[in-house]
């Protein structure tokens, strides 16, 4: 009787903790996909505007600013077609598209716009200050994110694809170098920054804040922090921007995942760096 006893009991157990794994969501584990590879003279031009795509979520770090958050217009949103074409009678707006009509002179905007930002602000969207005469954003061709030519062609194929408008940017031509456009994708494989350096460009850093002289105000400024925060108040700003918001600056202005991201070595780096960056070091 003892031994049927605990038969039932141990079925009733097993049927109890099978129908319980039953009622709980499942997770799928699905494996990544696969990287298409970027070969100049094969690609199209439905995979030059995907990987336009990419980029503006990704090394190009648009959508740091270009979100709902209004510190740049939210172009993943807003109606392009008509706002570009706003953009080209204003009469503000003296480019290099000024003449040019359709297409053409959307891709010449927009290349004239990550080539030197400040030959037109958009109303409301400058530096504090200057009457939006200078723009906030950095040249993406240069440190920190630095673009190459090809890339940024991706860009303008990207949007003005979302504009409704045809592309006019050429395809990498064979023979184009493109291993510099791969670097972001196999960060990964490389492993953990070197350097403070590395680190700092790695996660793309002065985009926002005024490092190495990039004079980017997206965010607070970081020389003599270690002057006004502790090593472990500094660590909790990257790891979560949004415990404390310094005055004047908006929440979710950046990323909340760089504890995810980051390796303990880079942000141990990242830490002791701005720990004792002077009050002069961080622009120069």
């Amino acid at each position: 009787m003892t031994l049927l006893r605990v038969l039932l009991f141990s079925t009733a157990v097993l049927l109890t903790y099978t129908l319980f794994a039953n009622i709980l969501p499942q997770v799928q584990s699905n494996p990544p996909e696969e990287e298409v590879p970027i070969i100049a003279g094969e690609m199209d031009q439905d995979a030059q505007i995907a990987w336009g795509e990419k980029l503006f979520d990704g090394k190009g770090t648009c959508t740091l600013c270009h979100n709902n958050l209004g510190r740049a217009p939210d172009l993943l949103v807003m109606d392009l077609n008509t706002a570009f074409a706003e953009r080209l009678v204003d009469t503000r707006y003296d480019g290099e598209a000024k003449g040019e009509e359709g297409a053409k002179a959307v891709e010449i905007y927009l290349r004239e716009s990550l080539d030197d930002p400040s030959a037109f602000v958009v109303a409301g969207f400058g530096k504090k200050g200057t009457n939006d005469t200078v723009s906030p954003m950095p040249v993406v061709g240069g440190p920190p994110i630095s673009l190459s030519d090809i890339e940024s062609d991706a860009l303008i194929a990207f949007l003005q694809d979302k504009g409704g408008y045809d592309v006019t940017v050429p395809l990498p031509a064979p023979g184009e170098d493109t291993a510099a456009t791969d670097e972001e994708d196999s960060e990964e494989d490389e492993g953990p920054a070197e350097s403070v350096e590395a680190a700092l460009e790695k996660f793309s850093c002065a985009a926002c804040h005024n490092l190495g002289g990039s004079g980017a105000d997206v965010g607070p400024k970081l020389a003599g922090i270690g002057q006004r925060l502790s090593t472990d108040e500094i660590q909790q700003a990257i790891l979560d921007p949004n415990a404390v918001v310094s005055e004047g600056f908006e929440p979710d202005t950046m990323p909340a995942d760089y504890g995810e991201q980051m390796r303990v070595s880079e942000l141990q780096m990242i830490v002791d760096y701005l720990s004792t960056l002077a009050q002069s070091e961080a622009a120069q």
